[in-house]
């Protein structure tokens, strides 16, 4: 994975909406979702710390097939939950 800085040079980083024992929620509202540098990270985590990441979007969301390939290399770490 590329490490992105910001203008100041800090490492980029990227937070869970919500966090509950070893479950990472991630809420997006979008028609469709995309392998995003946000969810990459969030899904690295949930892999090396051996958590869950659900992604909570709504039941017509659509994944870009870079997304559905993600989800497919990080199993059962990465999860869709629809609202």
């Amino acid at each position: 994975m590329d490490r992105k800085y910001t203008r100041h040079q800090v490492l980029r980083s990227a937070r869970a909406d919500g966090e509950r024992f070893n479950v990472m929620y991630l809420v997006k509202n979008v028609s469709t979702l995309r392998a995003t540098y946000q969810i990459k990270l969030l899904a690295f985590k949930a892999v090396t710390k051996k958590m869950r990441l659900v992604l909570r979007v709504p039941a017509h969301c659509e994944f870009s097939p870079s997304l559905v390939d993600l989800l497919e290399t990080c199993g059962k770490a990465v999860i869709r939950e629809d609202a």
